[in-house]
């Protein structure tokens, strides 16, 4: 009986902490359609990392959870809030992700880890004057573990799909571009925007479809429903790992494709992640 009731507490408990989670507002980008004047925009390289927020004492992910981090690694912050990305490298974001929800923190990986910073999400400028001021934030302290994204201006859009495609063959994900007068706002941005060379979406796991052949016994392919309300199987792209162990059903994953059906579905849909912020 008691071991029921430690079991019954320890499940309360962790309801009680998801219950009151409380999701910090974030801009979020729209999808760049060529058009605008480039000139405009501040530019920077689109990082493989997971969100974070830093209200000045704590990292918090999106989805409001507290990141527990070394204490070495936030020393000296500034006591303003910051959004940014804890980025490891490109192509890490599994590693990433896996290492901010591990307790007790592996120091040796956490020293692999920065938090990139692109926003100060109080100040009330536009976005070049926000970003000027974080730059000099950010130069004033000693902490090698925060630093400030690049942004770079380009003069047009021939330049900005040049850069694109100069990135990704070196590995990453796409492109950021946010309007140099734009200012903070919570939720979807008509001054921010992100660009790739191909489109992604997040849709969620309801289901696993049973491998055939070299993959029986194994998952063939997640059944997931988009935001949109469509249903679609997502196969391609799983790795032999995660086909053994596939993100559970209630999960959220991203995937890329290439435009849609004359039924709205994806073309070509790609597994790429789990979309895991707790």
């Amino acid at each position: 009986m008691q071991r029921f009731f430690l079991i019954l507490f320890f499940l309360l408990a962790s309801s009680l902490n998801t219950a009151l989670a409380t999701a910090p507002p974030l801009m979020l980008a729209s999808s760049w359609q060529d058009g605008p004047d480039v000139s405009l925009y501040l530019v920077s390289e689109k990082l493989d990392g997971v969100r974070a927020r830093w209200d000045g004492h704590a990292l918090w992910t999106r989805a409001g959870h507290r990141i527990p981090t070394p204490a070495w690694f936030i020393r000296g912050w500034p006591k303003q809030a910051i959004d940014g990305e804890l980025w490891m490298a490109r192509g890490q974001f599994e590693a990433t992700s896996a290492l901010i929800r591990s307790s007790p923190a592996d120091e040796a990986q956490w020293r692999k880890l920065r938090f990139m910073a692109f926003d100060l999400p109080n100040a009330t400028d536009g976005f070049a004057r926000r970003h000027a001021q974080l730059s000099r934030i950010i130069a004033n302290q000693a902490n090698p573990y925060l630093l400030a994204i690049e942004q770079r201006r380009l003069p047009d859009t021939e330049s900005l799909h040049r850069h694109l495609r100069s990135v990704v063959q070196a590995g990453g994900e796409g492109l950021m571009l946010h309007h140099q007068d734009n200012r903070y706002s919570d939720g979807r941005s008509a001054g921010l925007f992100k660009l790739k060379l191909y489109a992604d979406a997040e849709a969620r796991v309801i289901g696993h479809v049973p491998g055939k052949g070299k993959y029986a016994g194994m998952v063939g392919a997640l059944l997931v429903r988009a935001d949109s309300g469509a249903q679609f199987r997502l196969g391609s792209g799983l790795s032999d790992a995660q086909r053994a162990d596939p993100p559970p059903i209630g999960s959220q994953v991203t995937y890329r494709y290439n435009g849609l059906t004359v039924h709205g579905l994806p073309r070509f849909p790609r597994f790429l992640r789990v979309r895991d912020d707790r």
